[in-house]
């Protein structure tokens, strides 16, 4: 096979499915004219696929390339929830973060920022394929939930409206700093996702997740370019930059899911999705920690990443930090729990730790002060080039 196939013919089914899409672009108040001469494609790159299952139980075995050789239907149901899973984040983001582009700083972040709705549109177009094309009828009612569900933040949401499957994609993005903020750290979870994905025993999954690799290292790679242009003017003082960096890391943490995780490590038995470095790490996985080892990775990498970020600092300006995994956690076995920014038991009453978590997190004022930054020229400029 091909490396890249591209596929232009869609099923009926499908092409049904393309109607209702449609349809919630208009209701969600995504302009279709705002596309330009992008086009939805469904790509799949089967040379990097992989031939014989990786991991798991079924290891060596051959991958999985229909639902009918999928061996059990619990089977296939966990595979059905991974797709639809990584659907539902792609649709929900552009929900999030559509109103921004009449705000866009330079028409640079603009087209950024519409390059990026596009790419996820496309993404969600190609779990929605996959549903269609591969789980029968089943598929394609979970292929419209994918348009029937909103997320929370969405500024056209109605009342009675089902929210998005994970937390950070019900998460307002405001302004361009939360955009430049999701873009880094929840973007940067979705190539953890994708990449685990990527060694799937069912192969039109794995085939699915090059070409989306791809184009998701420009999406992270637009947040990380945003915060160090951001720092580098040095309008908005990086005490304030800190209190959005709490907020979208600790959410991020939380999508990696609950510690000692039963569906991460079925999946992990099936070999539905691996380990983030599954085919570089040669140690025997530890199946009942799966999500506290992606989790542990990522935690790593952005530490790396905001030491760039912080050798852009102005003289005098205080060092950035990625705030500990147990502070403001919502899910895991900190969530609840009272923790310091630093990972520190808080000392303290019920007041007291109020108090602290308006401190450390963003609220109405901060938000007023950003209002006045953005007056000023409050990001470093940067041509957009063909």
């Amino acid at each position: 096979m091909g490396s890249t196939k591209i596929v232009e013919q869609y099923r009926p089914n499908f092409e049904g499915w393309i109607q209702q899409f449609n349809e919630w672009q208009s209701r969600i108040g995504f302009e279709s004219g705002w596309l330009g001469d992008y086009q939805f494609e469904i790509k799949f790159d089967w040379s990097i696929a992989g031939e014989r299952i990786e991991f798991g139980d079924f290891e060596g075995m051959p991958k999985w390339e229909r639902r009918m050789q999928v061996p059990q239907q619990n089977i296939r149901d966990a595979i059905i929830n991974m797709v639809s899973v990584q659907g539902d984040t792609e649709f929900a983001s552009v929900e999030q973060q559509w109103h921004l582009l009449d705000s866009a700083p330079t028409e640079y972040d603009r087209k950024s920022a519409l390059r990026i709705m596009c790419e996820e549109q496309r993404h969600g177009w190609q779990m929605a394929y996959v549903l269609c094309n591969y789980f029968g009828d089943q598929g394609i009612r979970e292929a419209q939930k994918l348009l029937e569900r909103n997320s929370s933040a969405n500024p056209v949401r109605g009342e009675d409206d089902r929210p998005r499957l994970l937390g950070s994609f019900n998460e307002p993005i405001n302004h361009w700093l939360d955009f430049f903020m999701f873009t880094h750290f929840i973007d940067r979870d979705g190539k953890f996702q994708l990449k685990m994905l990527s060694t799937s025993s069912f192969k039109p999954l794995a085939a699915s997740m090059g070409p989306m690799l791809k184009e998701e290292s420009f999406h992270l790679g637009t947040g990380a370019n945003g915060i160090r242009r951001i720092v580098t003017q040095g309008v908005i003082p990086c005490a304030l930059i800190q209190k959005y960096v709490n907020k979208w890391v600790s959410t991020g943490l939380d999508l990696f899911g609950v510690d000692e995780s039963t569906s991460a490590e079925w999946a992990y038995v099936y070999g539905i999705k691996g380990r983030y470095d599954e085919r570089d790490n040669e140690v025997v996985a530890d199946r009942e920690h799966l999500n506290e080892e992606s989790r542990s990775l990522y935690f790593d990498e952005l530490n790396k990443e905001m030491e760039a970020i912080n050798a852009r600092r102005k003289d005098g300006e205080p060092e950035l930090f990625i705030p500990s995994d147990k502070f403001n956690r919502s899910v895991g076995k900190f969530k609840g729990d009272r923790h310091d920014l630093r990972g520190n038991p808080f000392e303290g009453g019920d007041e007291d730790w109020e108090q602290y978590i308006n401190d450390s997190l963003p609220g109405d004022e901060d938000e007023s002060q950003l209002l006045e930054f953005f007056k000023e020229e409050w990001i470093q400029y940067r041509e957009w080039k063909e």
